[in-house]
């Protein structure tokens, strides 16, 4: 991986270039680049800091940076992401259909399971039981109150003995 970029801007670790096995990486941002550059410096200096709030550090010193001061960080940013289209056309133009095909149904898979994901955690959001309730449980917070018993375990005792005493026709809900 060459760059024009002083080596202060480059962190050669994290120069993203394609991978035999796959497709190649999208590349780092300029503020991605600037994170990777002072985090060690920062971190080194002061150690007893939480990583969080050293990322706010560099965070706030990104805003505060003048655009001259950002633009090698974008410069090679944007560099790297011709890079990367060239490099992903040449991995594109060298799949099977057969993988192309493959890469679609994955593609379809993953959105299908964020949406899904996405649908629950909206419905956990809205108070929606995971599942419905059951008779039995139905059955034991209705008469929870009602049951004998001077303590929880022995009320459940009592409910779950009135339970298997019942017919079956009066366990349907």
């Amino acid at each position: 991986c060459t760059s024009a970029l002083p080596t202060a801007y480059v962190n050669p670790v994290k120069c993203l270039t394609s991978q035999a096995s796959g497709p190649p990486k999208r590349p780092l941002n300029g503020y991605m680049r600037y994170v990777l550059q002072q985090q060690p410096i920062m971190t080194g200096q002061n150690p007893e800091i939480k990583s969080v709030d050293i990322i706010r550090k560099i965070a706030q010193q990104w805003r505060t940076m003048s655009p001259e001061q950002k633009q090698p960080f974008e410069e090679a940013s944007l560099r790297a992401r011709e890079q990367f289209k060239v490099d992903l056309q040449r991995y594109q133009a060298q799949l099977t259909p057969a993988q192309v095909q493959q890469q679609a149904l994955e593609k379809r898979q993953r959105l299908a399971k964020r949406k899904a994901i996405r649908k629950k955690r909206e419905l956990t959001n809205l108070g929606k039981p995971k599942r419905p309730r059951s008779p039995f449980n139905i059955f034991m917070s209705e008469h929870f109150e009602d049951a004998r018993g001077t303590t929880t375990q022995a009320k459940m005792k009592s409910l779950l003995e009135d339970w298997r005493n019942l017919f079956n026709h009066q366990k349907q809900v």
